[in-house]
């Protein structure tokens, strides 16, 4: 990116736009890019797991519109990196949320201007307050997507239970919960990452698989569940599942 929108400063690294890095992105800086070199020091497979958990996102956007659901909320969304919600969910209402004030100035400036797109500064972690900032934004009398990917790294239990509680008691049958938490035995690297990422303002927390199945009460979890998202493949999409398992895990359930 060639200059940074008014009240980001391009010196101080953000997570939101080392992803971006890790994606292959141009929304990036020298600092982000250091960064971001780091933290593929300490986690090599990073930059995997990053494409691996994009390429999730969009076979379950294209799962939840496909089944008729044009609202998506995108919580701890990050950048709207190049293959994100709103340009796979195209005609759908798209809210993205994000806590860092710093990422979503970045973020409104790179949206395409449109009714349907909004960028919203919330905290998952406050689930009342984010509540009443969604109710202008979205019809919950409606189907509604939403997605968490990699959000509850950033959740204690009862944040994300507290989270996942109220927005499943709001939405109708029909309303879709999409997770991905990458899993890591050596979590003895987490605070050297933390380190690197300057901005995170919690511990990661890690998660086994029946952790996050527990999340999906109320909801039916589709086939083929929990699983790598490398081999989350719905019908539209062939090929092998690979032989090598990335440390990402992912499911997507439908409310019933």
């Amino acid at each position: 990116m060639d200059r940074a929108p008014e009240g980001v400063d391009p010196n101080v690294p953000n997570v939101a736009r080392m992803y971006d890095y890790y994606l292959d992105g141009k929304d990036n800086f020298a600092a982000d890019r250091e960064a971001a070199e780091q933290i593929m020091k300490l986690f090599p497979n990073t930059k995997t797991s990053a494409r691996v958990n994009r390429g999730f996102l969009r076979r379950a956007v294209r799962l939840v519109t496909e089944n008729g659901v044009d609202q998506i909320v995108d919580l701890g969304a990050g950048l709207p990196t190049q293959g994100n919600t709103h340009e796979i969910a195209v005609g759908s209402r798209v809210v993205y949320v994000d806590n860092d004030p710093v990422v979503c100035t970045h973020g409104r400036a790179l949206l395409a201007r449109g009714e349907n797109v909004e960028f919203l500064e919330g905290d998952a972690r406050k689930a009342d307050e984010l509540v009443e900032q969604l109710r202008p934004l979205i019809d919950f009398e409606r189907p509604v997507a939403f997605l968490m990917l990699t959000l509850l790294h950033f959740l204690t239990d009862e944040e994300a239970n507290t989270l996942i509680t109220r927005l499943r008691d709001l939405s109708v049958p029909g309303s879709y919960l999409v997770i991905s938490h990458a899993i890591d035995d050596n979590a003895d690297l987490t605070p050297a990452a933390l380190e690197v990422y300057k901005q995170s303002t919690a511990a990661i927390h890690l998660r086994e698989h029946a952790e996050i199945l527990r999340f999906f009460d109320g909801y039916e979890v589709l086939e083929p569940g929990l699983v790598d998202p490398k081999d989350w493949r719905p019908d539209d999409e062939d090929g092998p599942a690979p032989a090598r398992r990335s440390p990402g895990y992912a499911a997507v359930g439908r409310k019933l």
